[in-house]
């Protein structure tokens, strides 16, 4: 399978400029500093993922923030002092979040809305037009998970808009492109958008769900001292996912797959590889992680695991999360 040259191995910068918990410039400018950047290169990675939000990068009004872009513009200088890659994420846009603590959204609205999608549009033509003398070593992603399933043809039309634009731009910049179902592995046979040599699918992972998100508190149903260990069988995790009302539905439910440790992720990676395969395209999966409350020995054999995965077939990862988030390397 065609590799993501230069994005192999990973890691987000979440918390930073998106899910902050107050718009605070302090914490903006003291949360992620170079010293990070030089930290994240002696640990061995290769790039780093930097979710945004738009509210960072503009007013309500759609009026630009210098200070935001100046971030952004900071984290590009530092990876290139040590040699690394930069993915921007726009994490949230004006009118639609995957933040499933904002119960009040609608989630629908935005993939049918041309209004919407000029704002998203407009912030992506800024976005792109100031970074496009570094598309050699900045990639793209548009939207970080798009929840509903239900939007998909719609998703691809407005995809379809995005690439047209930024192809006008930064003709050579890898675009990230992930699917429906908050961006599940399974849903990237559902990308039907035109590709080119710069073109990379993505997907996010936590499977099993009811193992990496134990305990965790923005998902309902979710008792917070629940705890689960691993590996245990693919009938355990499935008994444990039913027998609590979290919404843990994943790919631990999908027919004929094999046991975890015993081909588990060979079988839920099938589908997007094939698929990438067959569009030529590279395949990437920008976010998996487990929560901070599983014990630590259980935590490093998942990530063992899936990494073997991802280094058996060249996918390209980054680990969610750097630095806190209930997920983080460091704290």
């Amino acid at each position: 399978m065609k590799a993501f040259k230069g994005f192999q191995k990973g890691v987000n910068l979440g918390g930073w400029i998106s899910q902050f918990a107050s718009y605070d410039k302090k914490h903006f400018e003291t949360f992620i500093t170079e010293d990070d950047i030089v930290q994240i290169k002696k640990m061995g990675f290769d790039h780093v993922r930097v979710p945004v939000d738009y509210n960072v990068l503009q007013e309500e009004d759609g009026t630009l923030k210098e200070d935001g872009f100046a971030y952004l513009l900071n984290c590009r200088d530092w990876c290139k002092k040590q040699g690394l890659k930069m993915l921007i994420d726009l994490h949230e846009c004006y009118g639609y979040s995957f933040d499933p603590l904002k119960k009040g959204m609608d989630r629908r609205k935005f993939f049918y809305d041309e209004e919407l999608q000029r704002r998203f549009l407009d912030l992506w033509r800024e976005i792109a037009t100031r970074f496009k003398e570094d598309s050699d070593m900045i990639a793209f992603e548009p939207l970080n998970e798009v929840v509903l399933q239900d939007v998909s043809d719609a998703w691809n039309v407005l995809l379809a808009k995005y690439i047209k634009l930024m192809r006008s731009i930064v003709p050579e910049a890898y675009l990230i492109l992930g699917g429906v179902c908050y961006n599940n592995v399974l849903s990237v046979p559902l990308l039907d958008v035109p590709v080119d040599d710069y073109i990379v699918y993505n997907f996010h992972c936590y499977e099993p769900m009811v193992f990496t998100h134990q305990g965790a508190y923005w998902m309902e149903g979710m008792p917070l001292d629940y705890r689960i260990g691993y590996p245990k069988t693919l009938e355990e995790y499935r008994e444990a996912a039913n027998s609590l009302e979290a919404d843990l539905a994943g790919a631990i439910f999908k027919e004929g797959i094999r046991d975890i440790q015993s081909g588990f992720y060979d079988d839920i990676f099938a589908p997007a590889i094939e698929k990438a395969e067959r569009d030529g395209v590279a395949l990437y999966c920008g976010e998996y992680g487990v929560i901070d409350r599983a014990a630590e020995d259980d935590r490093q054999r998942w990530i063992q695991d899936i990494n073997a995965a991802f280094d058996k077939y060249g996918i390209g990862h980054a680990l969610w999360n750097y630095k806190e988030k209930d997920f983080g390397l460091v704290s």
